[in-house]
């Protein structure tokens, strides 16, 4: 093995154990990187399920429709090729998981069973109980640990990626990590490198995901020269947990399997919820979008409640909160399907969600932006290739992108359940897709020279020793705190260019300030204070980024929704009327300018916009997003 090409994984969520496996699998040795144990990354606070076109409950669902809906979930606003092969290969996903042992939820008869999720109409999402990404990366980590077992794979957890090493041809060569009990950093070699390093929510301040969940492996790359893509487009997810300490999820599952949201139409109605007969409560979900109810997709939903509490005042108790009601669905088939979420409920609030309304409010949730990756076109399938070199390739030669990380399947919104999927089959393409690239490599490789390996693991001691002597007046804690207030109150679910404009001073300034920073632990070992240091830098820039491509896109799309550029549907025309024709020829010419990716570039002096085509060659957009 020691002749071999050598590939070196970042990240060990669902997008890097799949890369992983399927590396090892076409012949070569991996070094697998993570921040903390495998089997605490963030895939496994997953809860409602993974999208597959299985069609158990005979309503004949078909991977054509889970095409339509990904695309038209997404805004049009993804290259379509490789929306349609994830949605082919996905029932391909979901039964090597149940051969591996996922322990999917299954009705009386034996059969996998599927709910329904936002932004669909057929039951096409499989789960087990509601703790569905746990048991998924469980499951893959095992078919991993085997492969460490065998020798064919070295684990490094508690290590910090801290940037990619390329030669003077500007090709990625390997990595520099740190090692987080000593602090000590070091350069590893690679013939490929592949980031599955997962989301951004953190320069939120707080959000749904894991505190680790910082987005600053993106951004190191992103500032040696990798293009991020359409980072305006965050998900809102409209039901999450307010706490004082991060934002829990309540699964898109809860209103899959019955929840009902609504607020009482008495603006200072005090009863409990309980007391409050159904004429006097107000389903808002349910009025405005008849057709999909409570499961229309996350930001349509976000933007409802938005309205209802911001604009009309309805919020429970006049706070930011609406009520999530499983209350009228027997408890034992909640406890079976909703448990884990439920429970958790419970913990943290101390009120029965069996018995009583959850409040619940819009948090950040996903990124839908993240890497600029490439891929191959099947000219027989219309598809993606897969197998391809290119799949998932980044804008730096050696170095792939999958998982949260990469830009690739969900355009400008993400649909409930495809978060796993994307991640699976994401960390699979690029797998294989390195597997394809090391193949063609010759057989006799000049050595790979050890000039950029000591440059860079030199530049990242001085970078940790600057921050370490720096004696300025501004804490990092808190400089990530004003940057949460700043993305939370400005580039929340609602937006305006004032603001956005106000957003980006602010952020520039704390740019500025970072070089100001002091750190309360200046020691040598298990510094937790200069990792989050350095971490907060990497937002900063991120930050810039998501701001300036929200500034820039003057629309409504997906989750980017500025008031003053929404293109209003006419209350109670459908297709076929003249008003609603020309609804859709004014939607048409914002297309014609709006419908491109967003794409990002490094420079000293903040980040530079381009935009790139879309290839919608798969369903091109005919008639705007309606979920009526």
């Amino acid at each position: 093995m020691a002749d071999k090409p050598n590939v070196i994984v970042v990240g060990g969520g669902l997008g890097g154990l799949w890369a992983t496996l399927r590396v090892v699998e076409g012949g070569f040795p991996v070094d697998l990187f993570s921040l903390f144990p495998v089997k605490r990354s963030h895939s496994c606070c997953a809860q409602g399920g993974i999208n597959a076109v299985l069609d158990v409950k005979g309503e004949g669902d078909t991977i054509w429709e889970h095409v339509i809906d990904t695309i038209k979930g997404g805004d049009y606003l993804a290259d379509q090729p490789p929306i349609k092969t994830m949605c082919e290969e996905a029932p391909g996903v979901i039964r090597t998981y149940d051969r591996m042992g996922v322990t999917f939820s299954r009705t009386p008869e034996g059969i996998m069973d599927q709910r329904l999720f936002g932004g669909v109409k057929k039951r096409r999402t499989a789960f087990a109980g509601a703790t569905t990404g746990q048991q998924l990366l469980y499951t893959i980590d095992e078919q991993v640990r085997r492969l460490e077992s065998d020798k064919e794979l070295n684990k490094y957890e508690g290590w910090e990626f801290l940037s990619v090493v390329l030669d003077d041809a500007g090709q990625c060569r390997g990595i520099a990590a740190m090692n987080l009990d000593t602090m000590e950093v070091k350069t590893f070699r690679a013939d490929a490198v592949i980031l599955a390093t997962g989301g951004l929510g953190l320069i939120w301040g707080r959000s749904t995901m894991s505190t680790n969940s910082t987005g600053a492996a993106a951004s190191r790359v992103f500032q040696q020269g990798c293009r991020f893509a359409n980072g305006e487009f965050a998900q809102f997810h409209p039901t999450a947990m307010l706490g004082h300490d991060k934002l829990r999820l309540m699964s898109e599952a809860c209103r899959g399997e019955g929840g009902r949201i609504w607020v009482p139409k008495d603006v200072g109605d005090k009863r409990q919820p309980s007391a409050i007969p159904e004429t006097e409560r107000f389903y808002f979900l349910e009025e405005w979008y008849p057709t999909y109810g409570n499961t229309v997709p996350r930001d349509v939903a976000s933007r409802a409640i938005c309205r209802a509490v911001r604009h009309m005042g309805m919020g429970v108790g006049g706070q930011n909160m609406v009520y999530l009601d499983l209350s009228h669905q027997p408890r034992k088939f909640l406890e079976q399907r909703l448990g884990g979420i439920l429970e958790m409920y419970q913990t943290f609030s101390g009120e029965d969600p069996y018995t009583g309304p959850m409040k619940v409010y819009p948090a950040m949730h996903y990124s839908m932006g993240g890497l600029y990756v490439g891929y191959e076109k099947d000219a027989k399938s219309g598809g993606m290739k897969l197998g391809s070199a290119k799949n998932h390739a980044t804008s730096i030669p050696g170095l792939w992108a999958c998982g949260e990380c990469d830009s690739a399947y969900h355009g400008a919104n993400r649909l409930g359940a495809n978060s796993l999927l994307s991640a699976s089959f994401s960390g699979r393409v690029a797998g294989e897709a390195v597997v394809t690239y090391l193949k063609g490599l010759p057989k006799a490789r000049p050595a790979i020279p050890a000039a950029p390996f000591d440059q860079e693991k030199a530049r990242q001691e001085a970078l940790n020793q600057a921050i370490l002597k720096s004696d300025g007046k501004e804490n990092p804690f808190a400089l990530h705190r004003e940057l949460g207030e700043i993305m939370q109150e400005k580039v929340f679910v609602e937006r305006n260019n004032k603001e956005l404009d106000e957003a980006l001073e602010g952020i520039r300034k704390l740019r500025d300030r970072f070089n100001q920073i002091t750190l309360d632990d200046s020691g040598t070992k298990v510094n937790q204070s200069l990792s989050w240091a350095r971490q907060i830098h990497d937002m900063i820039v991120l930050a810039e980024v998501i701001t300036k491509g929200a500034r820039l896109r003057d629309e409504c799309r997906g989750s980017h929704y500025k008031a003053e550029f929404e293109i209003k549907c006419p209350e109670g025309k459908f297709a076929g009327s003249p008003e609603y024709e020309a609804y859709r020829e004014r939607w048409k010419a914002s297309n014609e300018k709006w419908l491109k990716t967003t794409v990002a570039s490094h420079s000293a002096d903040g980040p530079t916009i381009e935009y790139a085509p879309i290839d919608i060659s798969i369903f091109p957009p005919e008639a705007p997003r309606d979920y009526r």
